[in-house]
């Protein structure tokens, strides 16, 4: 039985506010947004501190200053009064967060590595969403933003999402051998929920 779902994302291809319709049909609760405030919560910071490493890798830089800084007996302060809520505090809490949504069940999650830490979970449907550039293009540039800014975004949301997999799961982004369905949202919204809730009822009558 399927009681959660995993929704993986290219940066314009609507994949967010189709998880946010999908759980609007089903009633089921939405991670997304939600994620970012019960990171926030647990960690004690502010949600824009959560937003910084969402999805992201921590620069070198800062990774050598970390190792220094936990390495050397010169430091006049403990470890835990100087380093700051970063990539690795972001992963590690995501994982607690993540099983804890899928194991209570009834659930979308919106990326943040959902479909990596599912990926053993015979109840998560796991699914990569994905348009052709000009339809991305088309779909950000509604937000408001210039055609080239547009471009901007597509290039480096999702750089920054394939370093983050390739770092903390070892895995070319997309890995296609993860997802349950792969979805060019270029058929659109409504298309591409009801290709979802069909999987879901198909795979549900199998149990």
């Amino acid at each position: 039985m399927i009681r959660t779902i995993a929704i993986e994302r290219e940066y314009g291809g609507g994949g967010a506010a189709i998880a946010k319709k999908l759980a609007a049909r089903l009633g089921w609760k939405l991670w997304d947004e939600a994620l970012t405030d019960e990171i926030a919560r647990r960690a004690r910071v502010d949600k824009s501190v959560v937003r910084k490493v969402d999805e992201r890798v921590d620069s070198p830089f800062y990774r050598l200053a970390r190792t220094f800084l936990r390495g050397s007996f010169e430091r006049s302060l403990p470890v835990e009064e100087i380093e700051n809520f970063d990539c690795d505090n972001m992963v590690q809490m995501l994982r607690g967060v993540i099983e804890e949504a899928a194991k209570a069940g009834n659930c979308v999650i919106v990326g943040r590595g959902s479909p990596y830490f599912l990926r053993d979970r015979p109840d998560a449907l796991r699914v990569f969403i994905y348009a052709p550039w000009a339809e991305k293009v088309r779909r950000v540039r509604a937000l408001g933003k210039s055609h080239s800014e547009a471009e901007d975004l597509l290039l480096s949301i999702d750089h920054e999402r394939s370093t983050f997999v390739k770092r903390y799961f070892g895995k070319k982004w997309p890995d296609i051998t993860l997802y349950d369905m792969m979805i060019n949202s270029k058929i659109g919204d409504e298309a591409a929920l009801d290709i979802m809730l069909g999987a879901i009822t198909v795979l549900n009558s199998r149990t």
